[in-house]
């Protein structure tokens, strides 16, 4: 079913809007879920979450891409999730390591979120396809290192030197746009 056909079960008030969105996206949120949480009962949690939160949150919201709001719905449950369980346990894991990377990488309080937003979209098109792959399965589905170089069949210390390089190029690219 088309995303716009759902977006419109979801204003009609209709519960089949739950139900494509299953069908539709629920692999694609359980794994970014599971990514960060590291179970699938706790993913599969999250999952149920997020379509409460889209639930209440369509109307008065219209997203324009459906799997990419659903998606950072299912990323700030998990993470949520995720620092709970942390402080509750302060063990280390993936995710942690993950977001310390981005450390290097300082955002003001005072920049609209849109903005850089939009200018690290431009920086990841400007990067080769599986540049911006691996940086967004890396920082966004918060896979580990390991994961992504089984997946590329690439050396981990190629994959930790292609991010800390990316990560440098962000953030110059923040900087030569006054986000910085």
């Amino acid at each position: 079913m088309e995303d716009n056909r759902i977006i419109e079960l979801f204003w009609q008030r209709s519960e089949d809007a739950l139900v494509e969105c299953g069908r539709k996206f629920g692999r694609y949120c359980r794994t970014i879920a599971r990514n960060i949480l590291g179970s699938d009962g706790d993913a599969e949690e999250c999952v149920n979450d997020t379509w409460l939160r889209a639930w209440n949150a369509i109307p008065p919201a219209r997203p324009s891409r459906l799997k990419v709001f659903l998606g950072k719905i299912t990323r700030n449950i998990s993470l949520n999730r995720y620092e709970a369980a942390r402080s509750q346990k302060r063990g280390g894991g993936n995710v942690e390591i993950a977001l310390e990377e981005l450390a290097d990488i300082p955002m003001p309080e005072n920049t609209d979120g849109e903005e850089i937003t939009k200018t690290i979209d431009t920086f990841l098109r400007s990067e080769s396809p599986e540049n911006a792959d691996i940086f967004l399965k890396r920082y966004w589905f918060l896979k580990s290192i390991r994961e992504i170089a089984d997946e590329y069949r690439y050396s981990e210390s190629k994959i930790t030197s292609l991010l800390l390089r990316m990560r440098g190029r962000l953030k110059q690219k923040l900087e030569s746009e006054g986000l910085m």
